[in-house]
């Protein structure tokens, strides 16, 4: 036999595999062509989601606070993974990647600790707001 009928037979499963989806997806995009409907308005072009008009744009701000979080999110992710690898591997990584995760956690511990004292992590108003309010009231 030779190699092109050799690799033929070893594929023959994904090139019809690859055929079928392609034969499906053409023929849905057809029929959705002739079957649906080719009425035009003003209310065909809105958008609308889950029975709510849209109102506004979708562009919204949004305080920095929220990608904080997010970045708080993406950080403390990437420690619950290293070190669920690092639990599976314990007996093998023996004492040397105890502490290897010891200094890890003590790093992230740190920046926690430091974020937590730059108050990046208050998200209630500030105080002094409301103490030089109560300042400039009369007393008595």
């Amino acid at each position: 036999m030779s190699a092109s009928v050799e690799a033929l037979s070893q594929h023959w499963a994904t090139a019809v595999f690859v055929l079928v989806i392609l034969v499906v997806c053409g023929a849905m995009i057809l029929v959705s062509a002739f079957v649906g409907g080719r009425t035009r308005g003003r209310a065909k072009n809105e958008a609308f989601e889950s029975g709510v008009v849209g109102a506004g744009t979708a562009q919204l701000r949004l305080p920095a606070k929220f990608y904080l979080v997010a970045m708080f999110f993406v950080i403390f992710d990437v420690e619950a993974l290293y070190l669920y690898a690092w639990a599976v591997s314990v007996r093998e990584s023996g004492w040397t990647g105890f502490i290897e995760a010891t200094i890890f956690i003590f790093i992230l511990f740190v920046g926690l600790v430091y974020l937590w004292r730059v108050g990046a992590l208050k998200w209630a108003p500030s105080m002094r707001k409301t103490r030089s309010r109560a300042s400039e009231l009369p007393e008595g």
